[in-house]
């Protein structure tokens, strides 16, 4: 379920789900806690396991996965940050420094994080109405800054720099029908080289990547009102019904109830 928040780049999530997700991303960041149950879950900072009251983190871009404990249901509260907002909270927490921020650790057994977590998102879900817009961003300002106070470890260089090309066409144009030829091309390399290149750099091949770039359009058209059949279109989608196939298997919905709860 999505919640109101009243925050411009800022959307609450509460799920009680068995569903499991395949490997996707996020254009946003991400931080919630377990509230009940469990979840595996493994990505580019490795394999981990969540149980209730651990606190989790997801980075824009970041390729991750999620399955339930012993195939049983989970319920999570999510808070997605879009990278603008969280620039402007690390510019708060930090003024003068780098806004360049990452969650290190994509699980967090801190009781004081995940009441933090859970006092922000009863504060910012509750509505603009009742929620004043101070207690909104002093509770998101009290949640991330003990984040912020953490060094971010250093990331780890990509062996295929070239492939940032064949990446970029891919982010330019993802409603296109491109060709592993045409990823090439723009790489410098061929197209057996792109492909492991492309899956080594990014966790995912990348018919996978523009797939997962296609259902982040849609959501967001979704999100501001456009028609499923017209966001189907303009996501780069085949028809509706391929969105709704797609939508099911990522997120464990279809785009009509990703609608109605939206």
């Amino acid at each position: 379920m999505m919640l109101s928040t009243g925050t411009s780049g800022l959307r609450a999530v509460m799920a009680d789900s068995s569903h499991v997700f395949p490997r996707h991303t996020h254009d946003e960041f991400g931080i919630g806690v377990i509230c009940a149950g469990g979840q595996i879950s493994a990505s580019g900072r490795g394999q981990v396991t969540a149980g209730a009251g651990d606190v989790i983190t997801v980075n824009p871009g970041e390729v991750h996965d999620g399955a339930p404990l012993r195939g049983e249901r989970r319920h999570w509260q999510m808070l997605y940050f879009d990278p603008d907002l969280i620039s402007d909270l690390h510019r708060a927490v930090h003024p003068g420094a780098s806004t360049d921020f990452e969650f290190t650790a994509p699980v967090l057994s801190n009781e004081a994080i995940a009441a933090a977590l859970l006092a922000a998102f009863r504060q910012i879900s509750t509505g603009v109405s009742i929620a004043p817009r101070l207690a909104s961003e002093q509770a998101l300002l009290q949640l991330l800054a003990p984040l912020m106070q953490i060094r971010p470890a250093p990331m780890a260089p990509r062996r295929h720099p070239e492939i940032r090309r064949a990446r970029t066409l891919l982010d330019d144009m993802p409603e296109a029908n491109l060709s592993l030829a045409q990823l090439a091309a723009e790489a410098g390399l061929s197209r057996f080289q792109t492909l492991r290149a492309f899956t080594a750099s990014y966790g995912m091949t990348p018919h996978a990547y523009v797939m997962q770039r296609r259902a982040n359009i849609a959501k967001q058209l979704i999100i501001k009102g456009t028609g499923l059949a017209a966001a189907a279109t303009e996501a780069g989608y085949a028809d509706q019904s391929h969105m709704t196939r797609d939508f099911r298997r990522r997120y464990g919905l279809t785009p009509a109830v990703f609608q109605q709860i939206s």
